[in-house]
Protein backbone atom coordinates (compact mmCIF):
# COMPACT_ATOMS: atom_id res chain seq x y z
CA UNK A 1 0.00 0.00 0.00
CA UNK A 2 1.35 3.52 -0.92
CA UNK A 3 3.09 5.38 1.87
CA UNK A 4 0.13 7.77 1.20
CA UNK A 5 -2.65 6.04 2.13
CA UNK A 6 -1.03 4.40 5.63
CA UNK A 7 -0.80 8.17 6.44
CA UNK A 8 -4.26 9.57 5.84
CA UNK A 9 -5.90 6.22 7.71
CA UNK A 10 -8.90 4.21 6.81
CA UNK A 11 -11.47 7.23 8.24
CA UNK A 12 -9.88 10.16 6.33
CA UNK A 13 -10.10 8.04 3.27
CA UNK A 14 -13.72 7.11 3.81
CA UNK A 15 -14.65 10.59 4.07
CA UNK A 16 -12.37 11.72 0.84
CA UNK A 17 -14.76 9.04 -0.97
CA UNK A 18 -18.00 10.13 0.56
CA UNK A 19 -17.24 13.92 -0.44
CA UNK A 20 -16.00 12.20 -3.94
CA UNK A 21 -19.80 11.36 -4.37
CA UNK A 22 -21.55 13.94 -3.80
CA UNK A 23 -19.40 15.60 -5.71
CA UNK A 24 -19.89 13.33 -8.45
CA UNK A 25 -23.68 13.35 -7.83
CA UNK A 26 -24.15 16.98 -8.17
CA UNK A 27 -21.72 17.14 -11.29
CA UNK A 28 -24.39 14.29 -12.96
CA UNK A 29 -27.52 16.51 -11.91
CA UNK A 30 -26.16 19.99 -13.17
CA UNK A 31 -22.96 19.79 -14.70
CA UNK A 32 -20.90 21.18 -13.02
CA UNK A 33 -19.53 21.87 -9.10
CA UNK A 34 -17.45 18.83 -8.70
CA UNK A 35 -14.37 20.90 -8.36
CA UNK A 36 -15.99 23.27 -5.86
CA UNK A 37 -17.33 20.83 -3.90
CA UNK A 38 -13.70 17.99 -3.42
CA UNK A 39 -11.58 21.32 -2.88
CA UNK A 40 -14.48 22.84 0.15
CA UNK A 41 -14.39 19.11 1.88
CA UNK A 42 -11.43 17.88 0.67
CA UNK A 43 -9.67 21.10 1.93
CA UNK A 44 -11.18 20.35 5.57
CA UNK A 45 -9.36 16.98 6.00
CA UNK A 46 -6.30 17.39 3.81
CA UNK A 47 -3.52 20.11 2.54
CA UNK A 48 -4.94 22.08 0.02
CA UNK A 49 -1.96 21.08 -2.23
CA UNK A 50 -3.29 17.47 -1.79
CA UNK A 51 -6.83 18.41 -1.78
CA UNK A 52 -6.20 19.81 -4.97
CA UNK A 53 -4.51 16.67 -6.36
CA UNK A 54 -7.43 14.26 -5.63
CA UNK A 55 -9.72 16.08 -7.56
CA UNK A 56 -7.97 16.04 -10.65
CA UNK A 57 -8.62 13.00 -12.07
CA UNK A 58 -12.06 12.08 -10.93
CA UNK A 59 -12.49 15.84 -12.54
CA UNK A 60 -11.23 14.81 -16.07
CA UNK A 61 -13.33 11.54 -16.19
CA UNK A 62 -16.64 13.12 -15.03
CA UNK A 63 -15.93 16.01 -17.52
CA UNK A 64 -14.98 13.27 -20.40
CA UNK A 65 -18.29 11.73 -20.07
CA UNK A 66 -20.11 14.36 -19.57
CA UNK A 67 -18.88 16.10 -23.07
CA UNK A 68 -19.43 13.11 -25.05
CA UNK A 69 -22.78 11.99 -23.94
CA UNK A 70 -24.24 13.30 -27.27
CA UNK A 71 -21.16 12.05 -29.32
CA UNK A 72 -18.10 13.32 -30.78
CA UNK A 73 -19.50 15.95 -32.96
CA UNK A 74 -21.45 17.71 -30.70
CA UNK A 75 -18.74 18.29 -28.55
CA UNK A 76 -16.63 19.17 -31.59
CA UNK A 77 -19.21 21.47 -32.58
CA UNK A 78 -18.83 23.20 -28.77
CA UNK A 79 -14.96 23.31 -29.14
CA UNK A 80 -15.14 25.35 -32.19
CA UNK A 81 -17.72 27.62 -30.54
CA UNK A 82 -15.50 28.42 -27.71
CA UNK A 83 -12.30 28.31 -29.30
CA UNK A 84 -11.07 31.37 -27.78
CA UNK A 85 -12.62 30.97 -24.25
CA UNK A 86 -10.48 28.15 -24.08
CA UNK A 87 -7.14 28.96 -25.71
CA UNK A 88 -7.04 32.09 -23.16
CA UNK A 89 -8.37 29.90 -20.73
CA UNK A 90 -5.39 27.48 -21.43
CA UNK A 91 -2.71 29.79 -21.25
CA UNK A 92 -3.89 31.24 -17.45
CA UNK A 93 -4.65 28.10 -16.26
CA UNK A 94 -0.87 26.93 -17.45
CA UNK A 95 0.66 30.08 -15.91
CA UNK A 96 -1.13 29.97 -12.13
CA UNK A 97 -1.03 26.31 -12.06
CA UNK A 98 3.09 27.06 -11.26
CA UNK A 99 2.06 29.49 -8.54
CA UNK A 100 -0.05 27.01 -6.14
CA UNK A 101 3.58 25.76 -3.95
CA UNK A 102 4.74 29.24 -4.07
CA UNK A 103 1.48 30.66 -2.30
CA UNK A 104 0.68 30.34 1.23
CA UNK A 105 -1.98 28.64 2.16
CA UNK A 106 -4.89 31.10 3.55
CA UNK A 107 -4.11 33.24 0.34
CA UNK A 108 -5.10 30.21 -1.70
CA UNK A 109 -8.38 29.22 0.49
CA UNK A 110 -9.21 33.36 0.01
CA UNK A 111 -9.00 32.57 -4.00
CA UNK A 112 -10.81 30.12 -4.61
CA UNK A 113 -13.46 30.52 -1.39
CA UNK A 114 -14.14 34.61 -3.07
CA UNK A 115 -15.15 33.89 -6.35
CA UNK A 116 -17.12 30.76 -5.22
CA UNK A 117 -18.96 33.12 -3.12
CA UNK A 118 -19.41 35.65 -5.19
CA UNK A 119 -21.21 33.35 -8.15
CA UNK A 120 -23.24 31.84 -5.76
CA UNK A 121 -24.47 34.67 -3.96
CA UNK A 122 -25.21 36.45 -7.42
CA UNK A 123 -27.38 33.44 -8.55
CA UNK A 124 -29.38 32.54 -5.25
CA UNK A 125 -30.37 37.03 -5.13
CA UNK A 126 -31.85 36.04 -8.80
CA UNK A 127 -29.20 38.31 -10.65
CA UNK A 128 -28.70 37.25 -14.10
CA UNK A 129 -25.96 39.27 -16.16
CA UNK A 130 -27.00 38.95 -20.52
CA UNK A 131 -25.08 39.88 -22.95
CA UNK A 132 -26.64 40.71 -25.98
CA UNK A 133 -23.45 40.25 -28.72
CA UNK A 134 -20.95 38.24 -27.27
CA UNK A 135 -17.18 39.33 -28.22
CA UNK A 136 -14.16 37.75 -28.72
CA UNK A 137 -12.57 39.85 -26.00
CA UNK A 138 -15.63 39.41 -23.16
CA UNK A 139 -15.29 36.10 -24.18
CA UNK A 140 -11.48 35.90 -24.12
CA UNK A 141 -11.25 38.17 -20.62
CA UNK A 142 -13.64 35.47 -19.08
CA UNK A 143 -11.59 32.42 -20.07
CA UNK A 144 -9.04 33.92 -18.96
CA UNK A 145 -9.80 34.54 -15.48
CA UNK A 146 -11.68 31.23 -15.33
CA UNK A 147 -8.26 29.90 -16.20
CA UNK A 148 -6.94 31.49 -13.75
CA UNK A 149 -8.61 30.51 -11.08
CA UNK A 150 -8.70 27.12 -12.52
CA UNK A 151 -4.89 26.61 -12.32
CA UNK A 152 -4.50 27.85 -8.63
CA UNK A 153 -7.49 25.56 -7.09
CA UNK A 154 -8.51 23.36 -9.93
CA UNK A 155 -12.00 25.46 -10.08
CA UNK A 156 -13.09 27.26 -13.13
CA UNK A 157 -16.91 26.70 -13.15
CA UNK A 158 -18.59 30.41 -11.41
CA UNK A 159 -17.31 32.40 -14.65
CA UNK A 160 -18.00 30.04 -17.14
CA UNK A 161 -21.58 29.26 -15.71
CA UNK A 162 -21.71 32.64 -15.51
CA UNK A 163 -20.88 33.88 -19.07
CA UNK A 164 -22.92 30.40 -20.77
CA UNK A 165 -25.99 32.00 -18.53
CA UNK A 166 -25.61 35.30 -19.49
CA UNK A 167 -25.08 34.32 -23.71
CA UNK A 168 -28.63 32.37 -22.74
CA UNK A 169 -27.26 29.29 -23.97
CA UNK A 170 -29.94 26.41 -23.98
CA UNK A 171 -29.96 23.70 -21.24
CA UNK A 172 -29.06 20.64 -23.23
CA UNK A 173 -26.34 22.73 -24.88
CA UNK A 174 -25.20 24.05 -21.65
CA UNK A 175 -24.20 20.73 -20.20
CA UNK A 176 -22.87 19.55 -23.26
CA UNK A 177 -20.38 22.77 -23.23
CA UNK A 178 -19.66 22.63 -19.76
CA UNK A 179 -18.09 19.13 -20.64
CA UNK A 180 -16.63 20.35 -22.95
CA UNK A 181 -14.65 23.58 -21.52
CA UNK A 182 -13.98 21.93 -18.02
CA UNK A 183 -13.05 18.05 -19.89
CA UNK A 184 -10.27 20.42 -21.84
CA UNK A 185 -9.49 22.35 -18.67
CA UNK A 186 -9.10 19.40 -16.67
CA UNK A 187 -6.57 17.70 -19.54
CA UNK A 188 -4.36 21.19 -19.00
CA UNK A 189 -4.92 20.89 -15.42
CA UNK A 190 -3.80 17.17 -15.22
CA UNK A 191 -0.54 18.54 -16.86
CA UNK A 192 -0.10 21.49 -15.48
CA UNK A 193 0.23 19.60 -12.44
CA UNK A 194 2.42 17.26 -13.18
CA UNK A 195 4.97 19.74 -13.94
CA UNK A 196 4.38 21.96 -10.83
CA UNK A 197 4.60 18.86 -8.54
CA UNK A 198 1.04 18.65 -6.82
CA UNK A 199 -0.01 15.89 -9.23
CA UNK A 200 2.80 13.03 -8.72
CA UNK A 201 3.54 9.23 -7.60
CA UNK A 202 2.44 9.85 -4.00
CA UNK A 203 -0.76 11.66 -4.84
CA UNK A 204 -1.98 10.01 -8.44
CA UNK A 205 -2.89 6.85 -6.84
CA UNK A 206 -5.10 8.53 -4.07
CA UNK A 207 -6.93 10.86 -6.99
CA UNK A 208 -7.09 7.55 -8.61
CA UNK A 209 -8.94 5.87 -6.44
CA UNK A 210 -11.77 8.87 -6.18
CA UNK A 211 -12.54 8.23 -9.28
CA UNK A 212 -14.72 5.16 -8.29
CA UNK A 213 -17.19 6.74 -5.86
CA UNK A 214 -17.14 10.21 -8.12
CA UNK A 215 -18.59 8.01 -11.06
CA UNK A 216 -20.77 6.46 -8.99
CA UNK A 217 -22.17 9.72 -8.11
CA UNK A 218 -22.33 10.81 -11.47
CA UNK A 219 -23.84 7.61 -12.23
CA UNK A 220 -26.94 8.36 -10.45
CA UNK A 221 -26.99 12.01 -10.72
CA UNK A 222 -27.24 11.79 -14.28
CA UNK A 223 -30.11 9.50 -13.86
CA UNK A 224 -31.56 11.46 -11.32
CA UNK A 225 -31.40 14.34 -13.53
CA UNK A 226 -34.83 14.40 -15.79
CA UNK A 227 -36.86 12.93 -12.74
CA UNK A 228 -36.93 15.62 -10.22
CA UNK A 229 -37.01 19.43 -10.02
CA UNK A 230 -33.75 20.92 -11.75
CA UNK A 231 -34.38 24.60 -10.62
CA UNK A 232 -35.01 23.41 -6.80
CA UNK A 233 -31.93 21.55 -6.46
CA UNK A 234 -29.87 24.08 -8.09
CA UNK A 235 -31.02 26.29 -6.04
CA UNK A 236 -30.30 24.30 -2.87
CA UNK A 237 -26.64 23.19 -4.84
CA UNK A 238 -25.91 26.75 -4.44
CA UNK A 239 -26.62 27.30 -1.14
CA UNK A 240 -24.48 24.77 -0.10
CA UNK A 241 -21.56 26.23 -2.55
CA UNK A 242 -22.30 29.41 -0.76
CA UNK A 243 -21.56 28.08 2.62
CA UNK A 244 -18.48 26.34 1.40
CA UNK A 245 -17.23 29.14 0.49
CA UNK A 246 -17.84 31.08 3.05
CA UNK A 247 -16.00 28.21 5.46
CA UNK A 248 -12.85 28.73 2.96
CA UNK A 249 -12.58 32.71 3.40
CA UNK A 250 -13.30 32.33 7.01
CA UNK A 251 -10.27 29.66 7.24
CA UNK A 252 -8.21 31.75 4.82
CA UNK A 253 -8.56 34.84 7.28
CA UNK A 254 -8.45 33.13 10.43
CA UNK A 255 -6.27 30.10 10.05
Amino acid sequence: MPVMFDTLGVETLVLMALIALVAGLVKGMVGFAMPMIMISGLSALVAPDLALAVLILPTLVSNGVQALRQGAGAAWGSLRRFGVFLGVGLVMLLASAQLVRALPVNVMFLLIGGPVVVFTAMQLLGWKPHIARPTRLIEGAVGGFAGFIGGLSGVWGPPTIAYLTAIDTEKRDQMRIQGVIYGLGAVALTVAHLQSGVLRMQTAPLSALMIIPAGVGMWIGLRLHDRIDQKAFRKATLLVLFIAGLNLIRRGLLG
